[in-house]
């Protein structure tokens, strides 16, 4: 794995987070990055020399901290909706000797703060392209500098309207190793006349429940194919067991759960600020006599959880880290499952078949048994035995 970032401020030594992950060949950073950068050197220093201070900037969803580490001479915010982001960036920082009170990290739920110079990677989810558009219009003004940056395949003209239409006018750049860079300018006559509430609330079929979906969790207004075949085999629960949902998204199989054993505990797991609050909205709405019942943690997998502390854990395990294909997430939910659950414990998946994760979990429990199976996905589940 390549470490060291050069950049037009120096050399840096940048690792992906977590460490130790098993695809060596990817880096902490891309050429997006890079555009970004060699843009907002430029910005920074006119910006000091006609104003005679260092900008205030705004990093949003800088994955590993390469915008952060590049561009340390500056006051920053920096915010993402992942917590695994945004360990990484004071990860690579801490590496860098970089000062700790030079950066202040939000999440992507909290209010954001007025800036000089706004730094965007563009997500995938154009749903959450519209919120941090939305967010920023209410803040920037037409002297705030706006650059975002992508693969030159992602910047589609629907990706231009949106800035357009929640921003101003913009435009896009050449492309350069394959990336292009969008320079966008806040029009306060036009910024968000076509904004989109978030989060969007919609009926969970074939019940009275409402599911909430903050703009960066995955299925935005139904359910996805996974979770719909889970919930035709959701296990048949013991009163006042403890369970896990690891990587709850909205917290639709939490939620089916306790509707069907009220006496259970359940602990709501993911890495996704939005997630994790979906899930609790979605609880609140649904079962507020239960909310007591369950705990909403926002977590590396399941680091913070006890060992040999739970009798049942289910999963929707990813098979992607931002853009890229990796299948490190999931080998780490299915070894901290092992640890955490009870002895006689249940771990029980839906996985795309394609995957193979029978073997990866019978190499792992010592067993695993196909509950169902389908065109797409399978139903597997493993016991902790002694």
């Amino acid at each position: 794995m390549n470490i060291n970032f050069e950049s037009e401020t120096g050399t840096w030594q940048l690792q992906r987070w977590p460490l130790n992950q098993h695809n060596s060949s990817l880096q902490a950073w891309d050429a997006a990055d890079e555009l970004l950068i060699t843009h907002a050197v430029a910005a920074i220093a006119s910006f000091t020399t006609t104003h005679q201070r260092q900008p205030n900037v705004l990093i949003i969803n800088d994955s590993y901290g390469a915008l952060s580490c590049a561009l340390a001479g500056c006051q920053q915010t920096q915010i993402n909706d992942s917590l695994l982001a945004a360990q990484g960036t004071l990860y690579n920082r801490q590496q860098n000797n970089l000062p700790a009170e030079q950066l202040t990290q939000l999440t992507s739920l909290d209010n954001y703060p007025t800036a000089d110079i706004v730094l965007l990677k563009l997500p995938n989810n154009h749903s959450y392209l519209q919120f941090i558009l939305q967010q920023l219009a209410t803040v920037a003004t037409p002297e705030t500098i706006i650059y975002a940056s992508a693969k030159a395949k992602d910047i589609t003209r629907n990706v231009m309207a949106i800035f357009e239409q929640l921003l101003g006018p913009s435009s896009a750049s050449l492309t350069v190793k394959k990336c292009r860079l969008i320079q966008s300018q806040v029009n306060p006559a036009t910024a968000q006349n076509k904004a989109v509430e978030f989060p969007i609330v919609w009926p969970l079929e074939g019940t009275s429940f409402k599911v909430v979906n903050h703009a960066n969790v995955f299925s935005r207004e139904k359910l996805d194919l996974g979770a719909r075949v889970f919930l035709k085999h959701l296990p048949q629960l013991q009163d006042n067991q403890t369970v896990i949902d690891l990587g709850c998204g909205n917290g639709v199989l939490g939620l089916k759960l306790l509707q069907q054993n009220s006496t259970i505990k359940m602990i709501m797991t993911d890495e996704s600020y939005m997630a994790i609050d979906s899930a609790r909205q979605t609880i609140a709405n649904n079962l507020p006599e239960q909310l007591a019942q369950c705990e909403f943690v926002i977590d590396d997998c399941l680091q913070q959880q006890a060992d040999k502390s739970v009798d049942y854990i289910l999963c929707n395990p990813p098979f992607h880290q931002q853009q890229e294909v990796t299948r490190h997430i999931a080998n780490q939910m299915f070894t901290d499952a092992k640890r955490v659950l009870k002895q006689g414990g249940y771990f029980r998946i839906v996985a795309n078949r394609h995957l193979n994760y029978t073997e990866v979990l019978q190499r792992l429990f010592g067993n695993c048994r196909l509950l169902a199976t389908g065109p797409k996905f399978v139903i597997l589940e493993a016991i902790k035995r002694s």
